[in-house]
């Protein structure tokens, strides 16, 4: 499958200002069945500088420096990558012993994942609520995955563009959220039976409610798998119509454009976002 996006955002002030370093999440992570044929990035006004690095979470990050006031920022990319099918399920969990839940990661990988074992809110609703899904998967861990990803799905949809990801409890008792709620509940009740797992921001290609905007989805790390992705908006597993951009054990840093400005202005946000 090819896929062609193209995402810009603008930022306006009612005043100049004089924008901090800006840092950008806008441009796709490699995976073995995904490659990026082409990538352009625009950015309005021109930059004094542009670095490109790898940041600690082995995302790409892009850091974009001005050296004059502005009344606007606006960042374009343009991607096109060929995304191969998969089989999702084409793995081995080993040890044998983990291919149930709850269960321990060998040690020198354990101590590796400790950021996305940190059971951030993880209350004792949220937990209980995996037990319950755990019990009624027979203690499986695909099964489990599955059946929370479908539980998930049952809840009512709600498109929020801005703000922070609702605490997992509040979204478990509304039963409703946006992607990034869904996604936050997801890693909660995987993080507290055990499982790594870290948030994934990017675009969706073919579900009407999602194709227009930033979309997020959970990744959970399974031996002899590795990580693999699940998406609870779709109820689904991830597979060639999902493009990644960061993945972070704290969603709060997968903003695609985050920085600052200095001055009293007031700002507002415009975002498109297509596939062509």
């Amino acid at each position: 499958m090819h896929l062609h996006v193209r995402h810009e955002s603008e930022y306006t002030y009612d005043i100049p200002v004089a924008l901090g370093p800006q840092t950008l999440y806008l441009y796709p992570r490699a995976y073995p069945y995904q490659r990026l044929l082409n990538y352009k990035l625009l950015i309005d006004p021109q930059p004094a500088r542009i670095v490109r690095n790898i940041d600690v979470e082995g995302n790409v990050q892009q850091l974009v420096y001005f050296n004059r006031p502005t009344s606007h920022m606006r960042v374009s990319v343009e991607m096109e990558l060929q995304s191969d099918e998969f089989n999702s399920f084409d793995f081995v969990l080993f040890p044998f012993e983990t291919k149930r839940v709850p269960f321990r990661y060998p040690k020198p990988v354990e101590d590796l994942l400790q950021p996305y074992l940190e059971r951030v809110g993880v209350s004792e609703r949220v937990a209980s609520w995996a037990r319950q899904l755990a019990a009624e998967a027979d203690w499986k861990t695909t099964a489990f995955l599955i059946g929370l990803n479908q539980a998930i799905r049952q809840f009512t949809y709600e498109v929020r563009e801005l703000g922070a990801p609702f605490p997992p409890e509040q979204t478990l008792i509304l039963r409703k959220g946006s992607c990034r709620d869904y996604t936050t509940l997801f890693m909660a009740a995987c993080r507290s039976m055990g499982l790594a797992a870290r948030f994934v921001s990017g675009y969706l290609l073919g579900n009407p409610q999602q194709e227009h905007q930033l979309h997020a989805w959970a990744e959970v790390y399974l031996p002899g798998a590795g990580w693999r992705g699940f998406d609870p908006t779709e109820g689904s597993l991830v597979v060639n119509r999902h493009i990644f951009l960061t993945s972070t054990a704290k969603p709060e840093l997968a903003a695609p454009i985050s920085g600052t400005f200095l001055g009293h202005a007031n700002s507002t946000l415009r975002s498109e976002l297509m596939f062509v």
